[in-house]
């Protein structure tokens, strides 16, 4: 049966190709026009995500004839596959087609998709959604939906790179974070800025919803949720379990509407790792994505700890988290430090009632709402290990590792460009050597993007005893951090721009490859030219990286 929805969405981005081609004069005396070139990559993508499941693949080689307009059958699609899919390069390969397109967006940029976005966000979309059908046809393996995940995450970072992931080019200003574009650095000599993760590993444990913030704000679209969520500075490894899971979900509701059997999902997860690297912050952007994938019915996110489930005295505990799983029925229950709930040697203690209580609900109300539980990572599969109802309810870990030097000053920026404030050069440069060492030598009270907030409400104290004492400051002077302003008693404004000169190496140049192999000529499907690798200095402008195809004529 034929998603006629992707089928057109497919067909769209083709047809936006084929403007695109016939706009630029050296694609449109090209042997392969830009429109069967794209068309050809859905065919390359679609043939690396084929996984082999002992049936006669009669059903993907129909999926390809009905949505790419191709004429295979099946001895020529699983030559095809073997002939041309299988290279270990393809999963790091944007293809050549979309190179093409990303060229037009950053030069005229005035062929854009009905409702105003670049062409090439468009294009990706169209990658995911028409993987997502493919996979779907015989249940997907987790190979599939790997690659999936894979493939689509290294097309939306290639368009992050360039300033075109986001709807209009420009990086928005989202809640609590500004975005800054690729291609206009933030000052202080810090490069472009990826996003605040402002709420990041938040201390604030007491029990809350956002419920208040969603009436007040319009409800965000599921693609805009997914640009928050892969707009966050680093957690690559977070980002690539999550886009499993949800890619995972996608398929389940599209096999749900063919009326076909359904994968059995787990959703409740453990998020493990040290504080302030954003477990709670991703916790309350994945309650509104599970609405928006109608998983949850509300999509609220309840906070608590201990403190919010443990009452003193025998009875109440229960009465307790019951009321908090009531507040969290539609939504998530997220609750910090869940390993508190048991202590070990003290019978008398109430935790254990409260994680009694917790399953039960788990078990009677497993389709009406979701938990996750975080904590250190030795700390937490202690906790899962230590109970048999929680073990099997709780087998997916999400690792959030620490953040390095470069993520934390990319929160630092964030965040003061969200309070305008920026450094000066001098103060720039000694902010990222502070903060790489600080990761660096990660001491047991480090805090990750927490201990950037602190860092940052001391940068503004001394600030402003600076500038209280100046006369008639002007705006930039209020707005500018100093090296004075910025410089910390363990480290030394010398000894860091001593080691950090020490350290600078040259900027090396970087090779991006656009290389698409010829289909082979039983397969009926158009020849494709190769280019040859364009190098290109890291600090060079985009518009000369996406060269157009030369020597293509006819």
């Amino acid at each position: 049966m034929v998603n006629y929805e992707i089928r057109s969405q497919v067909d769209a981005s083709l047809r936006l190709a084929e403007k695109i081609g016939e706009a630029d004069e050296k694609l449109s005396k090209s042997r392969m026009n830009l429109r069967d070139m794209l068309r050809y990559d859905y065919l390359m993508f679609l043939g690396f995500l084929f996984e082999s499941d002992g049936t006669t693949a009669l059903e993907e080689v129909k999926f390809v004839n009905d949505y790419l307009g191709f004429n295979m059958d099946v001895v020529k699609f699983i030559g095809f596959v073997y002939d041309k899919c299988r290279d270990k390069n393809f999963i790091n390969t944007p293809p050549k087609s979309l190179m093409y397109i990303m060229k037009s967006d950053l030069t005229d940029g005035n062929i854009k998709t009905m409702d105003g976005r670049p062409v090439s966000k468009f294009v990706v979309e169209t990658f995911n959604n028409l993987g997502a059908e493919f996979v779907s046809i015989n249940g997907s393996t987790t190979t599939e939906l790997a690659n999936l995940s894979n493939y689509t995450i290294m097309l939306n970072d290639f368009l992050k790179e360039y300033g075109l992931y986001y709807k209009d080019g420009n990086v928005p200003n989202v809640n609590s974070g500004m975005y800054t574009n690729k291609n206009k650095p933030a000052t202080g000599g810090a490069g472009s800025v990826a996003r605040a993760n402002a709420g990041q590993g938040s201390s604030n444990t007491q029990k809350k919803t956002d419920k208040d913030t969603k009436k007040e704000d319009k409800e965000k679209s599921l693609e805009e949720l997914y640009e928050e969520l892969n707009s966050l500075v680093g957690l690559k490894s977070v980002k690539q379990d999550l886009t499993n899971l949800i890619n995972l979900i996608k398929v389940k509701k599209i096999r749900e509407e063919r009326g076909m059997k359904q994968p059995d999902i787990n959703l409740h997860l453990v998020f493990s790792g040290n504080p302030g690297t954003g477990k709670t912050t991703v916790a309350r952007l994945l309650a509104k994505i599970y609405k928006q994938l109608g998983v949850v019915s509300e999509g609220q996110l309840i906070e608590v700890d201990r403190s919010n489930l443990v009452a003193g005295y025998v009875g109440q505990t229960a009465t307790k988290t019951m009321e908090v799983i009531d507040s969290a029925m539609g939504g998530i229950l997220f609750i910090d430090e869940a390993y508190t709930l048991i202590k070990e040697g003290d019978e008398k203690d109430f935790g254990q009632e409260a994680v009694d209580t917790l399953l039960k609900r788990m078990e009677d109300d497993r389709d009406n709402f979701i938990v996750i539980v975080a904590g250190y990572t030795e700390k937490m599969e202690k906790f899962v290990n230590s109970n048999p109802g929680l073990k099997s309810r709780f087998n997916k870990y999400i690792f959030f590792k620490d953040y390095t030097g470069k993520e934390l000053y990319k929160i630092f920026q964030s965040i003061c460009s969200k309070q305008e404030y920026e450094p000066d050069e001098e103060a720039a440069e000694y902010i990222q050597e502070y903060l790489t060492r600080r990761a660096e030598a990660h001491e047991d009270n480090f805090a990750n993007a927490r201990e950037v907030r602190n860092y940052i409400e001391r940068c503004i104290s001394r600030q402003a005893t600076r500038i209280v004492n100046m006369d008639k400051p002007d705006d930039k002077a209020v707005r500018t951090f100093t090296i004075a302003d910025v410089q910390e008693d363990k480290l030394p404004a010398d000894e860091i721009m001593k080691s950090s000169a020490a350290e600078e190496e040259p900027e090396e140049e970087e090779e991006i490859r656009i290389e698409t192999e010829a289909p082979a000529a039983e397969t009926e499907a158009p020849v494709a030219e190769t280019e040859a690798p364009v190098k290109v200095a890291a600090n060079e402008d985009t518009t000369e990286v996406l060269k157009g195809p030369d020597n293509q004529n006819a």
